[in-house]
């Protein structure tokens, strides 16, 4: 007997554009562990209902989802990873945006400063 899982695929959670894997692995060596996960996840709160956090991590647990998009070590924890099942990490460095930015399939509103959505 077969179980059916209801965790997003991995590919399905969050891929990384060039450029924010670029900007990511540089974080990475600045910080001078290359060890590190990329964890994303999406808290409660902001002016649309839920934000974007991002940080690395060494700590796991067992029911995260991990992946490798791009080259980087990227871990999402269950909650998130269905709000962010499809989304897109990447970075802007110019004149009119600089920073990372997520474009999110799933969010049907976000704000105007672009850090939180519902």
């Amino acid at each position: 007997m077969s179980t059916i899982s209801t965790t997003p695929s991995v590919a399905e959670v969050i891929s990384l554009t060039d450029t924010a894997a670029a900007k990511v692995s540089g974080l990475l060596e600045e910080e001078g562990n290359t060890e590190l996960y990329l964890r994303v996840a999406v808290r409660p709160g902001g002016c649309s209902g839920y934000s974007y956090e991002m940080f690395f991590d060494s700590e796991l647990f067992d029911d995260d989802v991990r992946m490798v998009s791009n080259g980087v070590k990227v871990v999402v924890d269950p909650a998130s990873a269905a709000l962010l099942q499809g989304s897109t990490l990447d970075y802007k460095d110019g004149l009119q945006a600089t920073g990372f930015s997520i474009n999110n399939p799933n969010a049907t509103r976000t704000c105007g400063c672009g850090q939180s959505f519902s």
